[in-house]
């Protein structure tokens, strides 16, 4: 049976010697008595456990400690330390520490701290590979998600991915529309070929033309050679036009020519150019209102909508909302080398209930900042920026005027103010305490006057 591998961090030999005596039974225990060691032996190794004593003569065992939880998060670390220490103990343990031991170790306590770290290190390990089976199970391309709506955008998309017509993709910025491009693109018989992505909205529609058919050598000032369009490039494959409902009247009718006749024409050329393209369009705007404005072309549109692919808003699919977090807490801990194995529920439940509009880039956007935010393991509520609660709690409310009748006490619409507040909040005392411009004592104390039930 193969045994687990220990790493003992002690510049005193009689310590390393005594550790490896009572712990080379049991694992296969290395010793390190430097920063550079350590590092080797991590590189060479699949070290479980680390013991590490944090006064290791000229070196700082917190900042080994920082490294070693920057570059592998998954070892769980003992620390060791004097009892006077205390400060420093704090540190180690918010800076990612398992647990400590004091000197002069007891063996027969430290044996049980090792078993437990393992046992932990490997519920950890069970609970990653579950949230990724999971998300797997709920989850199309990128698209993430188990909501009756979500799931219809994963049918649409199986349906169309291997068939060559064009589609329309529709719906909030921020839905993850580009995705769903992508998903068709690269699950679909076309995943070998180009896929080539233009956003409408980004290139000034002078150089747009260019961008899309291509340019021959002298066409306009500096155009010293021949340049292939992204439809030339595409050929074969797909071409996502993100934000089309922003693409100027006229250029839209070049785009009308290149889907009817499936050929397009350099700029400064007149040489036609065969292609076959999947087209693949996105937009935000209301494409048919746009047609009654006279701001896109109705033969366009109807040559885009083959099929229309609806990405619903966050708010259409708030049983979506925990993956989604669970998935980006993943991302954003690997991004920014953090351990977070944690979440209270009361931050679950705010982002549950936020006003997403922005939609899924919004909740990426909050979650990769809580993750930077969050000091220790866990994210909790401490780690929500103030505005951000109380622009919330503004947006909970269903109004912002409470009926308080003339000749009613002071009291009596001070109790009102407090009720409304709290339901806007979904009873968090904190928030509404920061909202209403109190302290929490003091809000504790009026929910017991007025007898509020929260």
């Amino acid at each position: 049976m193969k045994l687990e591998q220990i790493l003992i961090v002690d510049d005193e030999a009689a310590i390393c010697a005594s550790l490896e005596c009572a712990l080379e039974e049991e694992y296969e225990v290395f010793i390190a008595n430097k920063p550079s060691e350590v590092y080797e032996c991590l590189r060479n190794n699949n070290i479980k456990i680390m013991i590490l004593d944090l006064k290791l003569g000229k070196y700082n065992g917190l900042d080994i400690l920082q490294e070693v939880k920057k570059y592998h998060i998954g070892i769980e670390v003992i620390v060791i330390t004097a009892f006077s220490s205390i400060d420093t103990t704090i540190k180690a343990i918010k800076g990612g520490a398992y647990y400590y031991v004091s000197k002069p170790v007891n063996i027969k306590d430290l044996k049980s701290l090792i078993n437990n770290a393992l046992k932990h290190q490997q519920l950890n390990n069970e609970i990653v590979h579950l949230n990724e089976e999971i998300e797997k199970g709920h989850k199309l391309g990128d698209i993430i998600g188990k909501s009756e709506s979500i799931k219809e955008v994963f049918q649409l998309i199986n349906k169309v991915k291997d068939i060559d017509c064009n589609v329309l993709i529709t719906g909030e910025s921020g839905t993850g529309k580009e995705l769903v491009a992508r998903a068709i693109h690269y699950l679909g018989n076309k995943r070998n070929e180009h896929l080539e992505v233009v956003n409408c909205a980004a290139i000034p529609s002078d150089l747009l033309e260019s961008e899309l058919f291509g340019y021959a050598k002298g066409a306009f000032t500096g155009a010293v050679h021949d340049k292939a369009g992204k439809f030339e490039i595409a050929n074969k494959g797909t071409i996502f036009l993100d934000e089309i409902g922003e693409m100027d009247i006229q250029l839209q009718s070049k785009l009308l020519r290149v889907l009817q006749e499936k050929k397009v024409t350099q700029l400064g050329s007149n040489k036609e150019r065969k292609i076959h393209v999947r087209i693949v369009a996105a937009t935000n705007r209301i494409l048919e209102e746009e047609i009654l404005k006279k701001n896109f072309r109705e033969d366009l549109f109807y040559r885009l909508n083959v099929i229309q692919i609806k990405m619903p808003s966050l708010r259409e699919r708030k049983e979506d909302i925990p993956l989604l977090i669970g998935h980006f807490i993943r991302k954003y801990s690997k991004e920014y080398n953090k351990t977070i194995k944690e979440i209270d529920r009361n931050v679950l439940k705010f982002l549950e209930c936020y006003d997403y509009k922005g939609n899924i880039r919004e909740l990426a956007n909050i979650v990769e900042r809580l993750i930077i935010l969050c000091d220790d393991s866990k994210i909790s509520y401490k780690d929500i920026p103030i505005d951000m609660r109380q622009s919330s709690s503004k947006d909970n409310f269903h109004s912002d005027k409470i009926a308080i009748q003339i000749g009613e006490s002071l009291k009596e619409a001070e109790k009102k103010i407090i009720e409304n507040t709290l339901k806007g909040n979904h009873g968090n005392k904190r928030l509404t305490a920061a909202v209403l411009g109190i302290s929490e004592r003091t809000l504790y104390y009026k929910i017991k006057e007025y007898k509020i039930k929260v």
